[in-house]
């Protein structure tokens, strides 16, 4: 099966600053010391060596936000342009403080590089730090970052939106308040610990949020939910996730290398492969791929 990745990560910790790959954190997934190496595009082909990978999207890796992230983007162009990375990352979803008083310079300069699509701001919050991935409580009504969120329009830019299952109506208010943004759900709602006792939650907050027609979502992390995942843990989320959004407002995505502490590259798109083994090749082909390309616009 022909496969688009739309969501993976690369670091040069020779080149640029992650601090949450140099400096321990708490992090829900658990240890996350192995990952505090260098990971190119070269590394990524070795590890999607056996699928038949042809495109793929870098998301934002958590680049040092005291400095310009303009320069994590500038990056990842200049790996695109190599001719040895395939063309490789085809998308980039950039890292900018939507809040920020000067949010629309970054967004000029992120758009003067042939590659960008859109943005990630992480918008993940519980009381546990552990949980936290931003300490703004309920960012997404405030009118400073609803400024900046706005502006993704104006840039033809997507929004990459990774918060928990108890987010969703909130982000469901924002998307139909602001409909002229794209907003692309990152890691399935992150349905924390696969647990099908919470699955109520996640599951009608996933439909609050599918009523509003920009929104698609990718299926990913999984893994990363439970370390322990097997594909029977993981389907009631993948089909939960197909029949709510529909097939056409659906992708896959590995979450590399992130993932990679849980599973290999080929085990993951295998899982995908047999859980939804009983669509049709076109319903398939837009699952992995084709959806991809139209919302990426890659």
């Amino acid at each position: 099966m022909k496969i688009i990745d739309t969501h993976i990560h690369l670091w040069d910790l020779e080149k640029n600053h992650y601090p949450w790959l140099v400096e321990p954190i708490t992090h829900f997934a658990g240890d996350f010391s192995s990952l505090a190496k260098s990971y190119l595009i070269g590394d990524l082909h070795s590890d999607a060596s056996d699928v038949d990978l042809h495109k793929c999207v870098h998301i934002q890796a958590e680049f040092d936000h005291d400095q310009d992230p303009v320069i994590e983007t500038t990056w990842l162009q200049s790996v695109a342009d190599n001719p040895t990375s395939r063309g490789m990352p085809h998308g980039i979803v950039a890292y900018a403080d939507l809040a920020a008083p000067d949010v629309e310079n970054t967004l000029a300069r992120h758009v003067e590089h042939s590659n960008m699509r859109g943005i990630r701001q992480m918008l993940n919050y519980e009381e546990d730090p552990a949980l936290r991935f931003t300490d703004h409580d309920h960012l997404m009504n405030d009118s400073d970052w609803q400024r900046g969120f706005r502006l993704l329009g104006k840039y033809n830019l997507s929004f990459d939106l990774q918060i928990w299952p108890w987010q969703l109506e909130e982000a469901a208010q924002l998307a139909k308040k602001i409909p002229d943004v794209p907003i692309v759900l990152n890691h399935t709602g992150m349905p924390k610990d696969l647990d099908l006792s919470r699955m109520d939650q996640w599951k009608s907050g996933l439909q609050s949020l599918a009523e509003a027609p920009q929104v698609t979502v990718k299926i990913s992390a999984l893994p990363m939910m439970d370390k322990d995942w097997t594909v029977e843990k993981i389907k009631p989320f993948v089909l939960g996730t197909i029949e709510i959004m529909g097939v056409d407002r659906c992708m896959f995505a590995s979450n590399f290398p992130v993932d990679k502490i849980m599973t290999s590259y080929s085990r993951l798109w295998d899982a995908y492969d047999e859980i939804v083994k009983d669509l049709s090749e076109e319903e398939r082909a837009s699952l992995f791929w084709k959806n991809a390309e139209h919302y990426y616009r890659i």
